[in-house]
Parts: C-alpha cells; structure tokens; sequence
C-alpha cells in the first residue's frame, strides 16, 4: 500500500512567497501518487492550478486570529480541521506536512493528539521569532515542535534559534535549505533591449527581490545612495516586491531626492524577474533584525548567484548560509547605510571583480544548493 502525506501550506504559488516557492519546488519533484497538498487559496489559483499536475485542493487557511482564546481562533481552526479531515479521509493519509508552525502545524498538532498522525514541521525562521512575542502563539509553537516526528529548518541559524529559544529536541531536527533551479535561473549576457524595457537603460544596478517589510532593510539601502551616488552617478535602485512599506519607501525616496535613482517595479512575471537577475550588476539583501522578525535563509540570494551575480546580505538570521562568505557574497552590517554604500561603491566600481565573484557564485549553487541536490536529501529526511 502507498503511504500518502499531505503537505498543509497557505503560501503556495500563485502566492508569492520565498517558502511558497520552496514547496513548489521540492513538492513538485515528488510522486504524484505519495503526495497530496492542501494549499491557501489566493487570487487567480484555479487559473494557476490548470497548469500543473500536482494534486491540490485549495482550503481557505486565512484567519484575523491564529491563536485559540478569540471566537474567530476556534472557528477558524475548527473549519479547517473539517476540510482537512475529509481530504485525509478521501486519501488515505498516513503522515501531515506542515508549512509553518503556526497556523499548519497547529493543525497538525490537533490531528496527531486526536487521531494519531504523525507530521513534520518546516521551520523557517521568522514564524517563530513572531510567535514569541505573543504568550498565547508561543504556548502553541511549543506544543508544536514538541510533539513533531521531524522538524526541518531552512538554515542552521533557524535550527539553533528553536534549540536555544525553544528548548527543541535536536535528534528531530533536520536542516533543508531552499534551494535554486539552475536549469531556469542562468547567466546571461548584458543585453540593451531587455535592460531598456525594465527601466534600466544606461545605469549600474543594485537589485532586491523581496517583500517589502522592515527586516528586508531596502529602506536603509535607499539611505546609502547618496553615498554611492557620490562615485556611482548612475546608480539605480531596482526593488521587485510588494509589501505593506512601499508608501513609506516611496516618501523616503523622495525625500531624499532619488526618484531618478529609485525604481520600484512591484511583482512582475517569473520570466521579468529572472531577466532582472541576469541584467543586474550586484544584488542585495539588506536584511536586519527587525524587533523579533529576521530572514530565515534568503532564497533570493541564491537565485542571483545562480544568475552569476554578486551578493550582499545583512549579518542577520541565516543568509550567510546562502554563500561563501567573501568569495561568493558578502555579510555586512546592514542596520546603518554606511557599510553598505561602502560595499556597493567598491562592487560596482569593479566590474571585473564582478564577473569573477559571480562565476564562482554559479559553481557554489550548482554543487550544493540545486533543487535535485535538495529534493534526494527531503526524500531521505522523510522516510526516517
């Protein structure tokens, strides 16, 4: 008899999303038969979901309340609880995975203390650093991790932090990075036409790929442009994503006089944005600690080494696990716009030393951070 899991996950394409990416990837490389996902609806999946043969059934995951001492908690736990139980039914599920720690491993949580379902939980970082400002949502990452079979983190950095901070049984505990498809996200040459059509004709650009939110620091790295304008005249700031700071982004922006050196390009197709990784000359992550908020691991970076680009990131949560520190990126301070104007000015000013950072950035993703190379490690952690 087949085993059949099903992985619970609200992040999952066509929601953007740095772990809705991760499961894609790795999930799609799996057997069809074995694996079953209960995915968060979002605009345009029924659309989404025509073009692929993975088996999904879409369940709303969304509540204003994730904790269990609001009204709107329990009805929202207990209607998923329904939904889920019904496709566990229908399939025969043997093991649950889940996206988070909370909502999806609370629910896997309930389904193990009332029917005896063993699951995993993926770690990714913030979610738990989150929870812990709250006594009600650490209560519930507690139950959660205590009484996983397995728990896969995105980094090391997120694996010490629940040991540390959470007291988790180490000998269930696992590390799967997200990884990169290098088979899609491939170097290319410097190309005019595609630079003109994104806005970036005639000038030297720093990119960021990510939500806009505090921790992603691209606020700070606004900051730093004067700075890098002062040896760089034609530097530019490309910023892809969407988030709850673009306003504030956008006022600083203009408060500081870079509007022309400033080009927020909001979500653009899977295509644009490898086109923009290919066209940059440097990506950066200025990630930081933002209150109890951090970045678990950085899929972004190595999307862009994969691409043959040099990266930065903020020595915060576990990015410098996405490089070779010195060699492929670098980790710098990035709660100040010093640092980093100075590392952009001396990046950007050596083109060549560009190119050399960025093809040893190619050979590192392609050894150890390949989605293949990923997906034999998930299949051998799920089988313990």
């Amino acid at each position: 008899m087949t085993k059949k899991t099903l992985l619970i996950s609200e992040i999952f394409p066509p929601t953007n999303g740095g772990s809705g990416r991760w499961f894609w990837e790795l999930y799609s490389r799996l057997s069809r038969s074995e694996y079953i996902i209960a995915a968060g609806q979002a605009v345009f999946d029924e659309a989404f979901d025509k073009t692929h043969d993975l088996n999904v059934t879409r369940v709303n995951l969304t509540s204003p309340s994730w904790g269990i001492k609001s009204l709107s908690g329990i009805t929202f736990y207990g209607r998923v609880f329904n939904n889920i139980r019904k496709l566990i039914k229908q399939h025969d599920v043997t093991t649950i995975h889940c996206g988070r720690c909370i909502p999806e491993g609370f629910i896997g949580y309930l389904f193990k203390k009332t029917f005896n379902i063993p699951y995993i939980c993926f770690i990714h970082g913030e979610d738990v650093e989150a929870a812990a400002t709250s006594r009600e949502l650490s209560w519930i990452v507690r139950k959660v991790l205590s009484n996983a079979s397995t728990l896969i983190c995105n980094s090391q950095n997120t694996a010490n932090l629940i040991r540390n901070n959470w007291d988790a049984n180490p000998d269930i505990t696992e590390i799967l990075n997200p990884g990169c498809d290098t088979d899609r996200f491939i170097p290319a040459e410097q190309n005019d036409d595609i630079k003109e059509s994104l806005g970036w004709k005639g000038k030297r650009v720093v990119l960021t790929v990510g939500r806009l939110q505090k921790r992603k620091g691209q606020d700070m790295l606004i900051r730093a442009l004067p700075e890098i304008k002062k040896s760089i005249p034609d530097v530019l700031y490309a910023i892809i994503g969407g988030g709850s700071e673009k306003q504030e982004l956008e006022v600083l922006t203009q408060k500081l006089g870079l509007e022309d050196n400033v080009l927020f390009m909001s979500e653009i197709s899977d295509e644009e944005m490898i086109q923009a990784y290919q066209q940059c000359d440097v990506f950066a992550l200025p990630n930081r600690t933002y209150q109890q908020d951090i970045e678990g691991f950085g899929m972004v970076l190595v999307e862009a080494q994969a691409c043959e680009k040099p990266v930065i990131a903020g020595d915060s949560g576990g990015t410098a696990e996405t490089m070779v520190i010195g060699k492929t990126g670098f980790i710098i301070d990035c709660t100040q716009p010093e640092p980093i104007a100075l590392k952009l000015t001396e990046l950007l000013q050596n083109p060549e030393k560009c190119e050399e950072i960025g093809a040893k950035a190619r050979k590192h993703v392609e050894y150890s951070l390949d989605w293949k190379v990923h997906t034999e490690k998930a299949k051998s952690i799920f089988n313990i």
